[in-house]
């Protein structure tokens, strides 16, 4: 549930929110289409974890050649900071919403700091009890939807049928949805907290760690498959809302969070921009962790270096560095002129671009016998597998190709 509300980080409200005013009910096809797609793929994550008892990275490592596994973690590193950049700069400017004389840069460094100290010094399943209450926000978009008179016969059929123009911005904004629900940083977090838990249970070695059971299995499923439903739920409201209130009026370039926030005007009135402040704060805390963390896990599993959240930053010197400079690296990005919120689609590109190149390691590793027994994919699994590959591969060539 955790990884699939910061799923629905800031880059993935703006994204969905410029989709929906840009293109109304256009693109609202693919918060079905990419739901199953996206659970799949989660769910051969942990099943690695599950199976071999080590993340996604160690994995990698036992199975290509050393150097396949250091251009993933610099284009992970590179994406996350990125996305960690931009959802420091949306938090600021949500704050501003609330008190426009604040300071930005005072709030992207505190703002920074802070989710770096509670990373740093408190358990994330501690803090993320009582932040994931923050995220109950989201849901103001699904209220929204239901309030407001929307066509739903239209919302039906759109939400179905696919239909693409192939113009340079709608295949960018593709890239982006695709990038920012079938992440790379949910890859790597996936593994590394499947691992964390079966840590918390006792199982302290990796060789107490390996094998699982159909009950195991089961429930990890169901958690799967509901966390990533409630993010695609979320996803689709935010594009059918905002294409029934700004697209219909007219607003179609969200450049500001305000922009954004008007979407929740008619459920919020004169409330709308706290509302969205607080959705925007919320699963921002929630998400940063995740990028540093699963860019910390990474790295760390690609050295050998101890990793681990329930570990103490005494003993985990080097996996807590990468957070610390993932996040400093993060708040640095908002002072070299990048405008907040296009930074949030660029982020989501960015990941669209990166995702089908570990995607390839995660369907081969969960598909082999050698490495996952009886639990490796099933005929149809593998199928998934490769078209996510094959679809998120044409979109990233075809995003490149349109840059140029």
């Amino acid at each position: 549930l955790i990884s699939g509300a910061a799923d629905d980080d800031p880059s993935g409200i703006a994204t969905y929110s410029q989709t929906g005013a840009q293109y109304g009910t256009g693109l609202l096809w693919l918060a079905a289409w990419t739901f199953p797609l996206m659970a799949m793929i989660q769910e051969m994550c942990a099943r690695i974890a599950l199976v071999t008892g080590q993340g996604l990275a160690a994995n990698i490592k036992h199975t290509y050649p050393r150097k396949v596994l250091y251009i993933c973690t610099i284009l992970l590193f590179a994406a996350n900071t990125l996305n960690i950049g931009a959802d420091l700069g949306a938090m600021a400017k949500a704050v501003q919403l609330i008190n426009p004389k604040i300071s930005f840069v005072f709030l992207v460094i505190f703002i920074g700091v802070v989710g770096l100290l509670l990373q740093v010094f408190i358990p994330y399943k501690k803090y993320a009890k009582y932040l994931k209450w923050l995220v109950i926000s989201l849901f103001s978009y699904v209220i929204t939807g239901l309030m407001i008179n929307m066509d739903w016969s239209m919302l039906l059929r759109d939400g179905i049928i696919p239909h693409i123009t192939f113009s340079k911005t709608q295949i960018l904004l593709i890239t982006g949805i695709l990038g920012t629900t079938i992440s790379p940083y949910l890859f790597f977090w996936q593994t590394s907290q499947e691992v964390e838990e079966q840590i918390a249970e006792g199982k302290t070695t990796v060789k107490a760690r390996q094998g699982t059971n159909d009950n195991e299995i089961k429930k990890m499923r169901v958690d799967v498959w509901t966390g990533m439903f409630l993010s695609n739920l979320v996803m689709f409201f935010i594009i059918a809302v905002c294409a029934n209130t700004l697209f219909v009026n007219g607003i179609t370039n969200i450049s500001t969070a305000s922009d954004a926030a008007l979407a929740l005007s008619p459920l919020a009135g004169p409330w709308a921009t706290t509302l969205f402040a607080i959705g925007i704060i919320g699963t921002g805390m929630l998400a940063i962790p995740v990028l540093a963390g699963s860019t910390s896990y990474a790295i760390s599993e690609s050295f050998g270096w101890k990793e681990g959240l329930y570990r103490k930053i005494n003993e985990a010197r080097a996996f807590y560095g990468v957070i610390i400079v993932s996040i400093l690296i993060g708040i640095l990005i908002n002072f070299i002129g990048i405008d907040p919120m296009k930074a949030l689609i660029y982020s989501a590109i960015a990941n669209g671009i990166i995702a089908p190149i570990i995607i390839v390691f995660i369907v081969h590793i969960s598909g082999s016998a050698h490495i996952m027994g009886r639990y490796k994919n099933s005929r149809f699994g593998n199928i998934v597998g490769w078209m996510v590959t094959a679809l998120m591969s044409i979109t990233a060539i075809a995003a490149i190709y349109s840059l140029f």
